[in-house]
């Protein structure tokens, strides 16, 4: 390989570009070829998530967290939305389930293969709801009771406390509900609680 020679390895340089209008500082990056020269130009590189809220739950422990949304209990969980998104939330008592995506801020490492609550065989991550994911982002469908200003009471949320909101969507069941979908692998599991220590 010649120095300089542009078809080289290269190691990415970042730097920090004007902040969006989110308050993230956008990231860029650029290529090097061996001899230091820049390689193109700068390349946008994906913005950070904003976190828009959090959802405040009765369960403080994951071994207190339900796991599916249907086997919660009635108790009312609160999603604050930060004052600077809460316009976004016009129109949104029209609905009467929302869905919440939010992120396993406390999960463990991450498996693309393991074992499940409802299931002692391994499966891959993306044929569960498994909350140790490479990008950590969680659903969850919820019943809204009402809206107080930036805050939804909600039922049915399955999340621990203080977790970190990344978006709010209607459940709209003309376009959501597909009664012929499969269940996979889950079709003939019986429900049964958490195996202790499982994540």
């Amino acid at each position: 390989m010649k120095q300089g020679d542009e078809r080289a390895a290269y190691v990415v340089w970042m730097r920090m570009g004007d902040p969006p209008r989110s308050g993230f500082v956008q990231p860029y990056a650029q290529g090097f070829a061996a001899n230091g020269a820049p390689l193109g130009k700068y390349v946008s590189l994906p913005k950070p998530m904003d976190t828009i809220g959090i959802i405040r739950t009765p369960y403080k422990t994951k071994q207190d967290c339900p796991i599916q949304p249907l086997y919660t209990s009635d108790n009312p969980a609160y999603v604050e939305v930060f004052e600077r998104y809460a316009d976004g939330l016009k129109d949104v008592e029209t609905f009467s389930h929302l869905y919440l995506l939010y992120q396993f801020d406390r999960a463990d490492a991450i498996q693309l293969v393991r074992t499940t609550f409802l299931d002692d065989t391994p499966h891959g991550i993306y044929a569960s709801r498994h909350p140790c994911r490479p990008n950590g982002i969680g659903m969850s469908i919820v019943k809204l009771v009402r809206r107080d200003g930036n805050v939804l009471v909600v039922e049915g949320a399955d999340m621990l406390n203080e977790t970190p909101l990344l978006d709010i969507k209607p459940y709209i069941p003309k376009y959501d509900a597909i009664p012929s979908a499969s269940e996979g692998w889950t079709a003939n599991k019986q429900w049964r609680q958490k195996p202790e220590g499982r994540e």
